[in-house]
């Protein structure tokens, strides 16, 4: 099950199917409403008959100084980086404690291990998640349900590229100084990390050789927090 904002998301979701010789499906689920996340679980459980990984990976962002930060802007981000991966969970718990078995992976950040200036509402949300996933791993841990979390580093995403130009603006740099002196400044490897090691690390988590890995965070942050 795909979940996104993608107008062509169907699109992507059926390429995979044909690709990959499995049932795919897609929904354009709005995860600021708890609603709309309960029903997404269940729409999911109606397609596919059951439910074993959960990856939480919605997210936004917004860099602004604390004392202009936009008070509706940090309510989103909350509520979309933190709030929905606590339904989203909620909501597929009792499917996994009776068929005692779930993988539920939370996308973090780094942000979640550390903070930067003009980042209040991400870094918050970030480490919150973290926290919620280590109470999720000790009361699934029962029903061989485990909960971790993935911290990357930043990675070239559309979210990101934003951030760069929200950066530049905030830091009165070039986009180009931006990335080395700012984004990537505290990484002993500057370099952006590759879309496609966090996709390996969740097949990992999500595997049954991590039935003794839970309540962790994988940092692939390039050194970043080992300073």
């Amino acid at each position: 099950m795909l979940n996104g904002l993608e107008d062509n998301g169907a699109e992507i979701a059926q390429n995979m199917a044909e690709k990959y010789q499995v049932k795919t499906s897609f929904s354009k689920a709005n995860l600021l409403d708890k609603s709309a996340i309960e029903g997404l679980i269940q729409h999911t459980l109606e397609q596919f008959g059951s439910l074993d990984v959960l990856i939480n990976n919605a997210g936004i962002q917004h860099v602004s100084p604390i004392e202009s930060f936009d008070s509706n802007k940090y309510e989103q981000i909350i509520a979309l980086n933190m709030n929905a991966a606590f339904y989203a969970a909620k909501a597929v718990w009792n499917h996994m404690k009776h068929q005692q078995f779930g993988r539920i992976i939370t996308i973090s950040s780094v942000h979640g291990l550390r903070a930067s200036e003009f980042k209040v509402a991400y870094v918050a949300a970030k480490h919150g998640v973290i926290g919620m996933t280590k109470v999720l791993a000790l009361e699934g841990a029962p029903y061989n349900i485990n909960a971790n979390a993935i911290c990357p580093g930043y990675v070239k995403t559309p979210l990101v590229e934003n951030q760069i130009k929200d950066q530049a603006e905030a830091h009165h740099m070039s986009e180009t100084d931006v990335v080395q002196k700012v984004m990537l400044k505290k990484q002993a490897v500057k370099e952006f990390v590759p879309i496609s090691l966090i996709a390996e690390t969740a097949l990992l988590l999500a595997g049954e050789l991590s039935a003794t890995i839970t309540g962790t965070t994988v940092a692939l942050d390039g050194g970043w927090s080992a300073q």
